[in-house]
């Protein structure tokens, strides 16, 4: 997965239909583990810049806007107070991620960090809010900014509040 040091194009073979198969099945692994051990195993990122100073991990439920059932993701986040900001990049891909259009058709989410679940309410943020909060995101993990030189969508940022 080269780029060529002028190309703001998703690396070579990330477009591949194998990767989003790939993608599941460390999702699932991720998921299995966190829950098992509260998050100390699973529950930090240490991929792209986040190698040296992990990035930490939080555990995202939604409700399935075509099936109802809970949807569970292990994403990157930053806690903001009571609360919890995460951004749908999608590793840069062209779509948004299928958790965030659940979460835009009901945006009624449990967050686990660690232990910790809690109910909280989903939201996009605005573009001011966005403005804000881009630059604290790429210093806790600047492979965003990478991700979104990938794609033409502005990848979106999502405030998750107390219910």
């Amino acid at each position: 997965m080269t780029m060529s040091p002028t190309s703001s194009a998703a690396p070579k073979g990330m477009d591949s239909p194998i990767v989003p198969k790939i993608l599941k099945v460390m999702s699932r692994l991720n998921i299995a583990a966190y829950r098992a051990t509260g998050g100390r195993v699973g529950g930090t990122w240490r991929v792209g810049s986040a190698f040296r100073k992990g990035v930490p991990i939080c555990l995202l439920t939604t409700k399935g806007r075509k099936t109802g059932k809970p949807r569970t993701q292990p994403l990157l986040f930053m806690p903001d107070g009571d609360r919890v900001i995460i951004v749908a990049s999608q590793g840069g891909l062209p779509k948004d991620p299928l958790w965030y259009l659940n979460l835009c058709a009901d945006p009624r989410v449990t967050v686990q960090v660690r232990r910790d679940a809690r109910r909280m309410l989903a939201r996009t943020a605005t573009p001011e809010e966005r403005a804000a909060l881009w630059p604290r995101l790429v210093a806790v993990y600047a492979d965003f900014d990478k991700y979104q030189s990938w794609t033409e969508r502005e990848i979106p940022v999502v405030i998750c509040e107390p219910a």
